[in-house]
């Protein structure tokens, strides 16, 4: 055996006895090389941060003016309070922290039910798209990653000890994970879905009454103090009423009814619709589970799924559950983010797991290049060499440096305004509403994705006396207009 088999082999005994350490520690530390190599914060990051900002100038009261669900923001407002980092930075660090842990938990299941696939689990659960393309990002569904995948760990193993504390934990991980987003929900309904067969089990009917006792007593306390009436749940209550969900599919069918020429077409959109649905979110969750659907193409892996169902039923049914949920998702907001499906393919990372190990046993040298080929989106995940959004900050500062906060402005885009130091403002108007006739004496600085010399900036300049004081670009070319008298 050659140097190179050697050092292989040597990797391999490593992965196969750390995988869960393997996976925590690799997990942060490619989430370090994504946030040294990031720009700027997101939108939803900026929002996030400003609240926080807020809420520790001026009490938890004031993030509900600006957001229905502002836990993320309580987190870090509390990790800014307790241990003075700053906000950008506790929320990078519990942004990573969360990520790892999900990973680790996840390896850890199917370590424990398929100790031969822990192996092919850690690498999935690293390089997945669906799950390491956001790396870089602050975003909510850390958290409930984190959360759902600690809750569907102590399921498993309270399935093998039992206990009522356990059964409790499991319970407390959920509706931790709904501080984050109010989708854990669903792990309720999919472990009573799992535990449902016990009730009709003598033996085990003490199983399911561990479980099905505490979710029925704070159902109960919600019902009570009406928590049920919180806007944001009455929103997501409302999204799955029947006769909303319905009537949202109706509209949409004659939207896309009316578009087509053929009165034969018309009468098959709801159908046209319903399948196009299905196919949209297939190609969307196949696409994020990037070189690790190549095992699926052959037929004889598909066994992987009876497995699955077999070994893993809870996520299972956390699975077909969440789909549900991104169809009506979809039926109700006419749009689909890959964001959201990822966490699909998080809870199919055992069926992942187990195809590549069978494809491992079958085509030895392909699937070593297949790992080769992971190993490289990996990398991809996190090394980013495009043209970051810097325009955004040199604009912000610039508005900083000489306006006063007090002025009227148009940002286009909030992250300006995060960076001016004005918190992140979210547009109400449209850029062309804004600069319409109706609305530009409103404004005293626009600052605009634009270039200069565009003939319809110059005419709109001309005719309210408005002129460029300075613009900003990136490496891309990508420029920021900052406009005024």
């Amino acid at each position: 055996m050659g140097r190179d088999g050697r050092a292989g082999a040597y990797v391999a005994r490593i992965v196969d006895k750390y995988p869960v350490r393997l996976a925590f520690w690799s997990s942060l530390l490619l989430s370090l090389i994504a946030v040294m190599g990031t720009a700027t914060v997101g939108r939803d990051a900026a929002l996030y941060i400003d609240i926080a900002q807020q809420v520790s100038e001026h009490g938890p009261s004031v993030a509900w003016k600006h957001f229905d669900w502002p836990w993320f923001s309580f987190l870090l407002a509390g990790t800014h309070l307790v241990l003075r980092l700053p906000l950008e930075l506790s929320a990078y660090l519990w942004c990573g922290l969360f990520l790892a842990g999900t990973c680790a938990l996840m390896v850890d299941c199917v370590r424990r039910r398929s100790p031969d696939t822990a192996r092919w689990a850690c690498l999935v659960v690293l390089a997945m798209p669906a799950v390491n393309s956001f790396r870089n990002d602050i975003i909510r569904e850390y958290g409930f990653w984190f959360f759902c995948t600690l809750a569907l760990w102590l399921a498993l193993r309270w399935q093998d000890r039992g206990g009522w504390l356990r059964a409790a934990l499991i319970h407390l991980a959920i509706v931790a994970g709904l501080f984050f987003r109010l989708e854990a929900v669903l792990l309720f309904l999919a472990l009573g879905l799992w535990q449902l067969p016990n009730l009709w089990s003598p033996t085990h009917r003490s199983r399911f009454m561990q479980f099905a006792l505490l979710p029925v007593i704070g159902l109960f306390a919600a019902l009570v103090s009406g928590a049920f009436l919180a806007p944001r749940l009455m929103l997501y209550l409302e999204m799955i009423t029947p006769r909303n969900v319905f009537a949202s599919f109706q509209m949409l069918s004659e939207q896309f009814g009316n578009s087509l020429v053929n009165k034969y077409s018309r009468d098959e959109a709801g159908r046209i619709i319903f399948f196009g649905i299905l196919a949209s979110l297939s190609i969307s969750f196949v696409k994020l589970m990037g070189p690790f659907a190549v095992p699926f193409v052959l037929r004889r892996n598909w066994g992987a799924l009876s497995a699955y169902w077999r070994d893993y039923r809870p996520f299972a049914w956390a699975a077909l559950l969440y789909a549900v949920v991104l169809v009506l998702f979809f039926i109700k907001e006419q749009f689909m983010n890959t964001r959201y499906v990822s966490f699909l393919n998080l809870l199919f990372v055992p069926v992942l797991a187990m195809g590549l190990s069978a494809f491992a046993r079958q085509f030895p040298r392909g699937c070593k290049a297949l790992v080769v080929l992971g190993l490289l989106v990996m990398l991809s995940n996190v090394l980013s060499f495009g043209a970051g959004k810097t325009h955004y900050i040199e604009a912000g500062h610039w508005m900083a440096a000489h306006t006063e906060s007090g002025e009227s402005a148009y940002f286009e885009d909030g992250r300006i305004s995060y960076y001016a130091g004005r918190g992140y403002v979210l547009p109400l108007l449209t850029r062309e509403e804004a600069m319409s006739a109706q609305h530009a004496g409103e404004y005293r600085y626009f600052l605009i994705d634009a270039k200069e010399g565009e003939p319809w900036l110059s005419a709109w300049l001309a005719e309210h006396n408005l002129r460029i004081l300075a613009h900003f670009a990136n490496r891309k070319g990508v420029t920021v207009l900052v406009i005024g008298r």
